[in-house]
C-alpha cells in the first residue's frame, strides 16, 4: 500500500475535482483554505462521489483506512466496498441527497479491503450544494474508531436478548425490512415489531439506526464481523 505525504501528493485538489474556477474561488479565499484543510488534514476518511457514486477522490486518511492507493480507489462505485447486502440501502440513500428528499444521512459501515479484513466505521454524506461544483456530488466523511471502546454495562445482567431477539437484532443491523424478517424467522410482522419495540425500550433507543448503533457500542453486535452478529453472553 502506497499512501502519498504531502510533497508527494498530486497538484490536482479536491476543488479542482468539484470543478471550482478560481474566479469562483480563489486559492487564498478562506472557504477555499477551509475545504481544502478539511479534505487534507481533518485525520478522518472523506472522499468526493460524482453523480454515479463513483469516487472522484479521496484524501490520504481513506485511502489509509482502506489499505489502498489513489489508483485503485477513484473510479470505483463507491458501493462495491460494502458487503452486497447493504449495497441497495446505501444506494437508495445516496440518491435521497441527490434528489433533495434527504440534507444529510449516517449510518455505522463496514468496508473491504483488498485482502478480505474489514474497515469498520461510521459513514455521513452530504450534498455539495455550492456554487461550481456538479450539482449531484456528494462528499462522503468516513469515522473510524481509532480506539476500541469497552462495553458498557446495559442492565445487572448482561443476558439482555432473548435468541429471536438475536435474530431480529442481527437483521435490522443488516438492513433487512420487517417484511423480510418476518419471513425469515417465521414470524408476523406485529411480531417483529414488538421485539423491535421491546429492543429500543431496553436499550434506551429512539430508533433502529440508534438501536444497531448501540448495539455496537456496549459490544451486543461483535465489530468487525459479517454478516451482523450478537455475542452469546447477552443472549438468554
Amino acid at each position: 500500500m502506497t499512501v502519498l505525504d504531502a510533497s508527494q501528493r498530486p497538484s490536482t485538489s479536491p476543488l479542482d475535482v468539484l470543478g471550482y474556477s478560481s474566479a469562483l474561488l480563489p486559492a487564498g479565499s478562506r472557504s477555499g483554505e477551509l475545504f481544502r484543510t478539511l479534505f487534507e488534514r481533518s485525520g478522518v476518511g472523506i472522499a468526493v462521489l460524482d453523480g454515479r457514486c463513483r469516487i472522484q477522490q479521496a484524501n490520504v486518511d481513506l485511502l489509509s483506512l482502506l489499505d489502498r492507493d489513489a489508483a485503485e480507489i477513484e473510479g470505483l462505485e463507491f458501493t462495491s466496498l460494502l458487503p452486497t447486502e447493504c449495497r441497495r440501502r446505501l444506494l437508495n440513500s445516496l440518491d435521497g441527497l441527490r434528489t433533495g428528499r434527504e440534507r444529510r444521512f449516517g449510518e455505522h459501515v463496514q468496508l473491504y479491503r483488498p485482502d478480505g479484513s474489514v474497515a469498520e466505521g461510521h459513514l455521513t454524506a452530504v450534498p455539495l450544494r455550492v456554487s461550481g461544483a456538479d450539482p449531484a456530488a456528494i462528499m462522503i466523511v468516513l469515522v473510524r474508531a481509532r480506539k476500541p471502546v469497552a462495553p458498557e454495562p446495559v442492565v445487572a445482567s448482561t443476558k439482555v436478548l432473548s435468541e429471536v431477539d438475536a435474530r431480529i437484532l442481527e437483521g435490522v443491523a443488516a438492513g433487512a425490512s420487517t417484511v423480510q424478517l418476518a419471513g425469515q424467522l417465521f414470524l408476523s410482522r406485529q411480531g417483529v415489531e414488538y421485539h423491535v419495540s421491546a429492543m429500543l425500550r431496553r436499550l434506551k433507543a429512539p430508533n433502529r439506526p440508534a438501536l444497531v448503533s448501540r448495539a455496537y457500542k456496549l459490544g451486543i453486535l461483535t465489530a468487525g464481523t459479517w454478516p451482523p452478529r450478537a455475542d452469546s453472553q447477552f443472549i438468554y
